[in-house]
């Protein structure tokens, strides 16, 4: 039983025990009284006796009469109190047992079983008694238990498969990429003495960079959930020579970029390898759906404002709330195919660095605006 139910009992059963006491001296008192009643008795009865033999008939009746109206020492009030004490001392005895077994021994194991959880440990059961108190609330915890030993189990099942997955994408991304060196080799040491040879080998590269970006859409696709956990270190990054030398040669033909930039250094704070991403993203994109040059402007005033325009037909204006969530793509796409996370990276890269972006239609075309507020 529970330390502080036994206290409870110990002190009702002393308390049971003190008024038992009290009750017997108040008997005791009641013995004395009939020993006193007794020889009252004793001498009256010697007194009617000496009356008779008188032949006083008036005092005996007299006596007689004191006799029967005399003092009634036949109390049974000690028997009326003492029953009632002893059953009340077993009714509590008998409740704290019952509260122990129906009540305090479930909540304890409920406390034990909590602190097991808190551990880490799910594999300590949680015995289930519906019929007490803590019934469908000792079911709900240990239901919980199974569920989340099922998460648990189910989470690194995900990511064996998700090691399973990378590996055997990444082993068949060996095999294009090792007939893409051997047939770059071949041009190195001028094997493609025929135009039919060099047309061959051109052919076979190219086959082979679109084996690669299918499998590198895929395992990019796979990984796609894990962008939260991008890691990004931003450093000061010079955007006039950034957008002029890393961005640009991004751009095979350099007519395809036209860069209208100040004659003065700015600075922001932001990751240079993913803001690399972002622009390489954004000419993908561009590249994709606009087909046309790009122009690449800087704003500056409260922030600073990279401005990466397209002369394409744009984003319908009703697309472009949604236009940066994952796999969303616009209703003019056409037969472009894609999996709509382009702007989905672009937008998430620039919130990890702090900055922010927002696209404008145009006439013609399509103004994305990559915003820093932490110019210096």
């Amino acid at each position: 039983m529970d330390k502080r139910l036994c206290a409870i009992a110990g002190v009702y059963i002393l308390l049971m025990l003190a008024a038992f006491f009290v009750i017997a001296g108040g008997i005791k008192k009641q013995e004395d009284g009939k020993v006193s009643d007794s020889a009252r008795l004793s001498v009256t009865a010697n007194e009617i006796k000496r009356s008779v033999e008188a032949g006083d008939k008036d005092e005996v009746v007299r006596l007689c009469d004191e006799l029967t109206t005399g003092p009634d020492k036949d109390d049974k009030s000690s028997l009326i109190i003492m029953v009632p004490l002893m059953v009340s001392i077993v009714g509590v005895l008998t409740m704290l047992i019952y509260l122990n077994v129906k009540v305090i021994r479930p909540f304890s194991n409920l406390k034990d079983f909590a602190g097991e959880i808190a551990k880490g440990n799910f594999e300590t059961p949680l015995m289930v008694t519906r019929e007490n108190f803590f019934g469908d609330f000792t079911w709900a915890f240990d239901n919980m238990r199974h569920e989340i030993s099922k998460s648990r189990a189910a989470e690194k099942e995900a990511i064996e498969n998700n090691k399973t997955v990378i590996a055997t994408l990444s082993h068949d991304i060996k095999t294009p990429i090792a007939s893409i060196r051997t047939y770059s080799e071949a041009f190195e040491a001028n094997m493609d003495s025929t135009p039919e040879k060099r047309q061959k080998y051109l052919s076979v590269l190219m086959d082979k960079c679109d084996e690669v970006t299918k499998l590198t859409n895929d395992l990019f696709l796979h990984s796609i959930s894990e962008m939260n956990r991008l890691e990004v270190k931003n450093e000061q990054v010079e955007l006039t020579s950034f957008i002029a030398n890393d961005v640009a040669k991004l751009f095979v033909n350099e007519d395809d970029i036209k860069c209208n930039l100040p004659n003065k250094e700015i600075t922001v704070n932001a990751d240079p390898k993913r803001l690399l991403q972002v622009f390489e993203n954004l000419k993908n994109n561009a590249e994709k759906y606009a087909k046309t040059n790009i122009e690449i402007s800087l704003e500056t005033g409260d922030g600073v404002k990279i401005h990466f325009r397209d002369f394409g037909p744009g984003i319908p204006d009703e697309d472009i709330p949604f236009i940066t969530g994952k796999f969303y793509r616009g209703r003019n796409v056409g037969d472009e195919k894609g999996s709509g996370l382009g702007l989905y990276i672009v937008n998430e890269l620039m919130n990890k660095m702090g900055g922010k972006v927002t696209m404008v239609n145009v006439k013609p075309g399509l103004d994305v605006v990559i915003e820093f507020n932490n110019a210096n």
